[in-house]
């Protein structure tokens, strides 16, 4: 089975926002750009971000966007073990692997996986529970290398 492992661009971006009454402002445009970029990130790197390429945009309305993207379901969010909303421009279905010790996200892309369990769960019935999704996250640490001298 082939599935779509990306997000929108930005021309797809204007169309969604379109879709619901919203302009593609420029502070819009440019949040999304650095998601593209960055792929998960929280508000205050997004700011950041942002800053180095001279859009001018206050931390509390890059917080606003990307929660609004959010709700719209263009990106999906993470709260991570320090308590930061990290948000997630892929919100196509895949794996998390979290490093715990940076608080970084990578994707984990493995499509006969996701098939397999959302095969095994979706056979499950979870009493007094609908299954809205799945949202799997492995959690890791750094592996220590081992230099020779």
């Amino acid at each position: 089975m082939t599935h779509q492992h990306r997000c929108p661009n930005i021309d797809e971006l204007k169309v969604l926002l379109k879709r619901h009454s919203l302009k593609a402002t420029p502070q819009r445009i440019a949040v999304h750009q650095a998601m593209l970029d960055l792929g998960h990130a929280s508000a205050d790197m997004v700011s950041e971000y942002i800053e180095k390429i001279g859009v001018k945009i206050t931390a509390a309305s890059v917080y606003n966007i990307l929660s609004q993207m959010s709700m719209l379901g263009i990106y999906k969010y993470r709260l991570s073990a320090n308590n930061k909303m990290y948000f997630d421009v892929n919100n196509f279905d895949h794996i998390h692997l979290y490093d715990i010790d940076n608080h970084l996200y990578k994707d984990v892309i493995d499509d006969d996986l996701m098939e397999i369990i959302k095969a095994r769960l979706g056979k499950k019935r979870f009493r007094g529970y609908n299954i809205e999704s799945i949202d799997i996250q492995i959690i890791g640490k750094p592996a220590k290398r081992k230099y020779s001298v």
